[in-house]
């Protein structure tokens, strides 16, 4: 069964060709990535298994226009791995969030669609470009099997007392306004990745993974279970991100919004779009521009950065809290796989909880799966490669031959 697994997020998609034969076995076809969405420099690397590797560099104005580029790039004559797009037997998308109408992975049919499009509001990032993803392909391949796979499901095991706000219950009764969490099928995967790196059992241990890119979250998971994550009702929530605001005092937007005359389109805007390190830094969304703006002695960046890892450091020592301990400590995502400045930063003062951290083997590494603490650290530290499209390659499989049996 060839699958074409599309990950679209805030601004960049992921995408993998698999050709599975079971869940555990499969051969990986192409692999690559559509960066920077939205600036003028957007960029294309697409990786076949067996050809040379392509890149584009131009103006990516938005999901669909990368879409566009990664379908044209798997049919190409000199780097595609397919003679026609009708070959892919099924399509995995990542979906940001299934609200609480998915436990699972769904195929695609009308009744999902509109649950997709229900949750709009809640991660307007994310579930358009998603569904437009969805929609694209059935233009395209009207009679292939689509599988959406919810970033939300994972985390539906959170204990009420963690997903729950402190506004009155009737919002919950009637809107179902609660903490949904995201990034779930990465936290998932990294985790156990982590616990065979390190031995640990997955089913019997205090985990925290911290995936950190341009949109960010970190989880508790107790035993093999998301227990809380920094994620809430919307994408927003929790840690500094690219673009985003993360946990800010709502009495603040509401004072912003009427000394600004903002509306609440305009004020969602500004939270989800002209926020995070750019809204700090006024020069980029993305972490390598401010890195070079800080080296140069930008003081805003500079600023940035500190708060940047400061969140990661403080969701860390209070996940611990909540589940009594912790003994993994995992980072991943664009940033937590590649910058190796930040990882450091985000673990200085952890002592007191048993974090050793080794500078030495955590230096210059990217995009490798490593252990990142002394021998000697009672709380492992790692980081590990995600590999999302891996897990929605499975479900859509797994889908799909049901379906057909």
């Amino acid at each position: 069964m060839t699958i074409l697994v599309l990950n679209c997020g805030s601004s960049s998609i992921k995408y993998q060709v698999i050709d599975m034969t079971s869940p555990t076995e499969y051969t990986l076809l192409v692999k690559g990535q559509v960066e920077r969405i939205g600036l003028s420099d957007g960029l294309l690397v697409h990786k076949p298994t067996n050809r040379p590797q392509f890149e584009l560099t131009k103006s990516i104005p938005d999901h669909t226009s990368g879409i566009s580029l990664i379908l044209e790039a798997l049919v190409d004559p000199d780097h595609g791995v397919l003679d026609n797009i009708s070959q892919l037997s099924a399509v995995g998308h990542r979906v940001a969030h299934g609200g609480e109408y998915f436990k699972d992975s769904a195929v695609v049919d009308k009744s999902v669609k509109q649950k997709i499009e229900a949750c709009f509001d809640l991660a307007p990032l994310h579930n358009p470009a998603n569904l437009k993803g969805i929609l694209s392909m059935e233009n395209i391949l009207p009679n292939t099997p689509q599988v959406a796979v919810f970033d939300t499901s994972f985390h539906q095991t959170i204990p009420a007392e963690n997903y729950m706000y402190a506004l009155p219950y009737k919002y919950y009764e009637e809107y179902r306004v609660r903490v949904y969490g995201f990034h779930g099928t990465s936290h998932k995967y990294v985790a156990q990745q982590a616990c065979k790196m390190t031995g640990m059992d997955f089913e019997h241990s205090k985990i925290i993974t911290c995936h950190i890119g341009n949109g960010a979250s970190i989880t508790a998971i107790l035993n093999g279970k998301s227990f809380a994550t920094s994620m809430g009702f919307t994408p927003v929530d929790g840690l500094v991100m690219g673009t985003r605001c993360g946990s800010t005092d709502p009495g603040a937007l509401i004072y912003i919004a009427e000394k600004e005359g903002l509306n609440l389109d305009r004020l969602n805007t500004m939270i989800n779009k002209e926020s995070g390190m750019l809204g700090i830094t006024g020069v980029s969304s993305d972490m390598r521009d401010i890195h070079a703006a800080a080296e140069r002695g930008d003081q805003r960046a500079k600023l940035a950065l500190k708060m940047f890892c400061g969140r990661v450091r403080k969701f860390i020592g209070a996940y611990a809290a909540l589940m009594g301990g912790v003994d993994l400590i995992v980072f991943t995502g664009g940033i937590g796989e590649n910058d190796y400045m930040v990882r450091q930063w985000s673990c200085e003062n952890l002592e007191y909880m048993g974090v050793e951290f080794d500078s030495a083997a955590n230096d210059g590494v990217r995009g490798k799966d490593v252990l990142l603490s002394k021998p000697t650290s009672k709380v492992k530290v790692v980081a590990v490669t995600t590999n999302e499209e891996l897990v929605i390659a499975s479900d859509t499989f797994r889908l799909t031959k049901k379906r057909s049996e």
